[in-house]
């Protein structure tokens, strides 16, 4: 029998389990499909076994990953040696949004593109509806307009209970689509403005499989929860009963929520949110500054994000917030006023990013019209932290995240340690941030 690899970076992603479930579905008896999350030899050894290998790939990053382009090379390598078996390779995931840029760095057969469900078992097939490749030194894409129906089930690893993101064992995805606008995400690229949900009774079931598989804590991802089964107005008797029926299997202690937009919260649902989960939301701040916010089409301002952090607090909900840094035009009185915010709202926790110009995005063309001596990332601080050879990005980070710690409703001890793991994560995403910002420089004429 074939084999059919799909192989996605540290962590199985709900895309990528959902492709395996949709391949697993579609050719029964003709494929093996095998879910993978680690390289390693053992892998290799599996890819070089499999007829087809799939790289569900959801970071720019890991377009830049050396290793994994070894990898790649090594297998089409042996493919080649082999009369018997022609291993295809091909990329699909989040980076399927610019193929432009995977095929010029990856010697991969092509990219999938789009979600997954109609494209994949097309391309396994032999069709080139839902590919881009490339031909003669041309790339090829070939676009699928048609989304599909929310319905498909996921292929559960054995080992899924192991695996740990933010807490949680799986991120479950409800629904896809986002009413927003921001110029950092490409969500609503690659999914649409238009919300689509998934039926509550296939949620539930799969939670049910989940938890049969050893998973104990579930999060609800989709950008922002509450947006379930949106319509014209936010249905919350969908939401809740959503929260209700998944906190009924596997507990309230084990269910998050975490990302949520503040335009989109009100009493009903944060009740509901500290009644059937672990009493969390994580609001995307990004700044203190009106002006940075109107930059980044947020649809929100200062006062709005205030009011959703006392309303959370008023309901005895914890509230997170997430913060980003180096923004394009983001003057140093912008960044004084998001510490002013941080001051006011005292949040239980923060999480702070260098910008990010994910490919195709507005950030992405932003950063490009931008020069590299304006560009925060690239721009050496001459402030505070100087002795640390950091660039003004990366110390906005390392304060901000300092700045955090002092502020929240507990304040905690800035030891060395603490100190030194917040210096070094800001110093990774400054490097992380600088590599990006080069790719797409590199390839600016096709993203523009």
């Amino acid at each position: 029998m074939k084999r059919i690899t799909i192989f996605s970076p540290n962590c199985y992603t709900y895309g990528a389990m959902i492709v395996g479930g949709v391949l697993k579905e579609r050719f029964k008896g003709k494929y093996i499909i095998k879910l993978v999350r680690h390289l390693n030899n053992n892998i290799l050894n599996l890819f070089l076994k499999s007829d087809v290998v799939i790289l569900s790939l959801y970071s720019t990053l890991h377009i830049l990953d050396n290793k994994l382009k070894e990898i790649i090379e090594f297998v089409r390598k042996q493919s080649k040696k082999r009369r018997d078996k022609n291993i295809k390779i091909y990329v699909g995931g989040p980076v399927s949004a610019y193929p432009e840029i995977v095929l010029r760095e990856m010697k991969v057969d092509g990219v999938i593109l789009g979600e997954g469900e109609i494209s994949t078992p097309n391309v396994i097939e032999g069709h080139r509806e839902g590919l881009a490749y490339l031909e003669n030194g041309e790339i090829i894409i070939n676009e699928l307009k048609e989304k599909p129906e929310l319905t498909s089930k996921p292929l559960i690893p054995d080992d899924i209970g192991s695996q740990n993101i933010r807490g949680a064992n799986v991120y479950i995805e409800t629904h896809r689509g986002c009413l927003g606008n921001c110029t950092f995400c490409q969500v609503p690229r690659f999914f649409g403005r238009k919300i689509r949900s998934k039926p509550l009774e296939l949620v539930l079931e799969e939670v049910k499989e989940f938890k049969k598989k050893g998973v104990k804590r579930i999060a609800v991802s989709g950008g922002t929860g509450s947006l379930y089964n949106f319509k014209k107005d936010v249905n919350k008797s969908a939401f809740i009963e959503l929260l209700e029926g998944i906190a009924e299997i596997v507990g309230s202690r084990n269910l998050s929520v975490p990302d949520m937009r503040v335009d989109y919260v009100d009493e009903d649902i944060l009740g509901a949110i500290k009644k059937y989960t672990i009493g969390w939301v994580f609001y995307g701040i990004e700044s203190g500054s009106d002006r940075i916010l109107k930059s980044m089409k947020k649809g929100t301002n200062r006062e709005k994000n205030l009011y959703a952090i006392q309303l959370a607090k008023e309901n005895d909900v914890k509230v997170g917030g997430s913060f980003i840094v180096g923004y394009p035009g983001e003057r140093e009185i912008d960044y004084l006023l998001t510490k002013d915010f941080i001051v006011e709202a005292e949040l239980d926790d923060i999480f702070v990013s260098i910008a990010e110009p994910i490919p195709k995005t507005e950030l992405c063309n932003l950063v490009i019209k931008t020069p590299l001596e304006e560009n925060l990332t690239f721009k050496p601080h001459l402030g505070n932290y100087r002795r640390f050879n950091l660039t003004e990005s990366e110390a906005r980070c390392l304060d901000l995240m300092l700045h955090g710690e002092q502020w929240k409703p507990k304040p905690s001890v800035i030891t060395k340690s603490k100190f030194l793991l917040y210096l070094n994560e800001a110093k990774r995403q400054g490097e992380d941030i600088r590599n990006i910002t080069r790719l797409i420089f590199k390839y600016r004429d096709c993203l523009m």
